[in-house]
């Protein structure tokens, strides 16, 4: 089995002030869990720049690519250079938690993740829990929220169906249960 690796690394001064204060800015700004989304973010856009350095001097179709790519992830860039100047809150504002809130279908933050991780939103058809999920601009129009009725309610309109009329409640409530 293939080991997975952080995706992400730890700063390298633990007690920081201002990176803390700056980090915790960030965290009750997007409803984050923890510091470690914040780190997240940040690897992967060190790893968007890394990309954009080696293609400055590339022809114009592979940086045009980039860029076109980038576009689609939501990310508004004109050339190469500017994803330099891309800040870990643009890689923030395209999770699927900040979309929701700012597509208005949460309230904050925190409630558009509860509702991603109770399973409560679609995607194209597909259900998606992961509140970190990026969204790239095709897929942001097709963000639903999934209306769900309650099982209980489900289950005992099934069983009365089935069970006869004359039985007593008792066994009608061990239906209920065993369904």
């Amino acid at each position: 089995m293939i080991r997975k690796h952080k995706q992400f690394e730890r700063p390298r001064k633990a007690f920081d002030i201002v990176r803390i204060k700056s980090e915790n800015k960030i965290v009750t700004r997007y409803g984050l869990k923890n510091k470690k989304e914040i780190w997240k973010a940040r690897a992967k856009l060190n790893r968007i720049r890394k990309r954009a350095k080696k293609l400055i001097n590339a022809d114009q179709g592979v940086q045009q690519e980039f860029v076109d790519k980038l576009n689609k992830l939501g990310f508004k860039i004109e050339n190469v250079v500017d994803v330099l100047a891309l800040t870990e809150e643009d890689i923030l504002k395209r999770r699927l938690q900040s979309v929701l809130v700012e597509k208005k279908i949460a309230t904050t933050h925190k409630g558009a993740r509860q509702l991603i991780t109770h399973k409560h939103t679609m995607i194209e058809g597909k259900i998606v829990n992961i509140p970190s999920y990026q969204v790239n601009t095709e897929e942001e129009k097709k963000i639903k929220l999934l209306q769900k009725n309650k099982k209980s309610k489900l289950i005992v309109e099934e069983s009365n169906k089935n069970v006869p009329q004359k039985e007593s409640d008792e066994t009608k409530m061990e239906v209920v249960i065993n369904a």
